[in-house]
């Protein structure tokens, strides 16, 4: 099975009657997915449901998103129904593993250089201003023409210091992207411009 990053956009209010009623009715076929202490373990998550689905650590959360994945028998637009009626938005997707690689590694390269961290939890404005950084370094990466690419012309002139980072980063170490790369961080910029809430970064092997 390939690497796959998953974008995630949570509704915690949902989360709170929808995923908390859910754990409590299907108790035993999620037990399976949690950590040793599975009782424990799943009180602990169900108690942070209660309080905010921010709360749920990276495990926690990939030990549910496992679960619902499993009762969803492989079938990819089943467990992005079952998700979003519980609170957990599933909007996009990065599917292969160069990809993933390729999109970690700049990730991982603007918080060295911004002093930034883009936990796996972060907010919408963080988020935003990463993706911007990554079409400019994407761009230079991949040496498209500028003047073919529309995000990219529209942005640089109101992100100047952004761009000037990518530059910067581009001649100090150069490495050309994988295909498609630009387009995933132009599509995900589209997809949270005008969002406001947290974004979750979920990488799953």
């Amino acid at each position: 099975m390939s690497e796959e990053l998953y974008f995630i956009k949570i509704n915690p209010v949902v989360a709170k009657i929808n995923l908390y009623n859910k754990l409590c009715r299907e108790e035993k076929t999620v037990l399976d997915f949690l950590e040793a202490d599975s009782k424990t373990s799943l009180e602990l998550i169900k108690n942070k449901i209660q309080g905010g689905i921010h709360s749920l650590s990276k495990e926690e959360l990939l030990s549910l998103f496992s679960w619902i994945d499993n009762l969803c028998n492989a079938d990819h637009e089943e467990l992005k129904t079952q998700l979003f009626t519980n609170g957990i938005e599933l909007f996009y997707e990065i599917p292969e593993d160069s990809q993933v690689k390729n999109f970690q590694q700049i990730a991982s390269d603007y918080e060295k250089i911004s002093q930034k961290n883009l936990n796996f939890i972060t907010s919408s404005e963080n988020f935003n201003q990463f993706l911007i950084y990554g079409i400019f370094f994407t761009t230079l990466s991949n040496k498209e023409k500028p003047e073919d690419n529309i995000c990219y012309n529209f942005l640089k002139s109101d992100n100047k210091s952004l761009y000037l980072l990518a530059e910067e980063q581009f001649n100090a170490n150069y490495f050309e992207t994988v295909p498609n790369m630009n387009t995933y961080f132009s599509n995900l910029y589209d997809l949270t411009k005008y969002y406001n809430g947290s974004i979750i970064k979920l990488h799953h092997l």
